[in-house]
């Protein structure tokens, strides 16, 4: 267990992880420099593959034993089986009947995956705060999931647009939550966090675009990386806790499931904490609580 859990401070301190896929294991990084400064955590909030992170942090998993975790969890298998019938829905809809489910792949091995890594940890059973986010299919409105099921806010949350259906709970269709806010500071913000530290992931550009994958592949990250700075302006500019925004720059191509990558990715992480360890002693440098 993480024996860091909880600011020793009289601020309270947020961890947000955002969307990034297997980037999202810099968070461990950083974990790891808020550790050694004796930095606690008060609440975790976690968007798309940063809810999986986000959650072991808030249960008390070590660093060692996330990265084991999510290195078992986060594989390309995930993706390996092809939902044929949802395939046939997209091209033949008229003769296979029409709904929601456009995922071309099963989630029957990702449930199997999260279940076993998860149990029947609920979200309010955490040993810090835990929100993870998502977005109604019906609205495009940020979903804030704070109890129930972790595996099942998760699955919600790393609903990826055409690779895995929408996952319901309750009444609403919940698609991946970068879709709404790929960095969920406002859930901090909410919750009244004095300090949040938030890490964020940009999408890297194509330098060719003479493919039609290329070109799609440059108008997400287009997308996805205006989204995130507009989204975290406007969070700025509107609220008064101090954010501290961390975005792990890596000069390696870090693929949506190259875990065996973490170690690297963990580091890069670390460094971009270490950049803002001077900032982060001057924010908290009031007395600690009880002193």
């Amino acid at each position: 267990m993480d024996g860091n859990l909880g600011s020793r401070h009289s601020k309270k301190v947020a961890l947000v992880i955002g969307a990034g896929s297997v980037k999202c294991a810099a968070a461990l990084g950083v974990q790891h420099v808020l550790r050694r400064e004796g930095i606690g955590i008060d609440l975790v909030v976690g968007c798309s593959a940063g809810s999986i992170y986000a959650a072991m942090i808030a249960a008390g998993h070590d660093i060692e034993t996330t990265r084991e975790m999510t290195t078992r969890l986060w594989t390309r298998e995930l993706t390996s089986q092809r939902d044929r019938m949802a395939m046939l829905r997209i091209l033949f809809g008229r003769f296979f009947g029409r709904d929601a489910t456009f995922g071309m792949r099963k989630d029957v091995l990702v449930m199997r995956r999260l279940r076993e890594t998860f149990g029947k940890m609920a979200i309010e059973g955490a040993k810090v705060p835990l929100f993870i986010t998502a977005t109604d299919l019906a609205n495009g409105d940020q979903v804030i999931l704070s109890e129930g099921s972790v595996v099942d806010a998760i699955r919600a949350s790393i609903s990826i647009p055409y690779i895995f259906n929408p996952h319901r709970i309750g009444d609403r269709l919940l698609i991946d939550g970068f879709m709404s806010d790929p960095l969920p500071v406002n859930v901090a913000m909410r919750e009244g966090a004095d300090v949040i530290i938030a890490i964020g992931f940009e999408s890297p550009y194509q330098r060719r675009f003479n493919t039609l994958g290329r070109f799609s592949f440059q108008l997400s990250s287009i997308m996805t990386n205006n989204l995130l700075k507009s989204r975290f302006a406007f969070h700025n500019l509107t609220h008064h806790s101090e954010v501290i925004l961390i975005v792990p720059r890596f000069e390696k191509r870090v693929g949506l499931f190259d875990t065996e990558k973490i170690p690297y990715v963990m580091e890069v992480g670390e460094q971009a904490a270490e950049e803002q360890v001077p900032y982060l002693r001057r924010l908290l440098a009031d007395a600690p609580v009880g002193a």
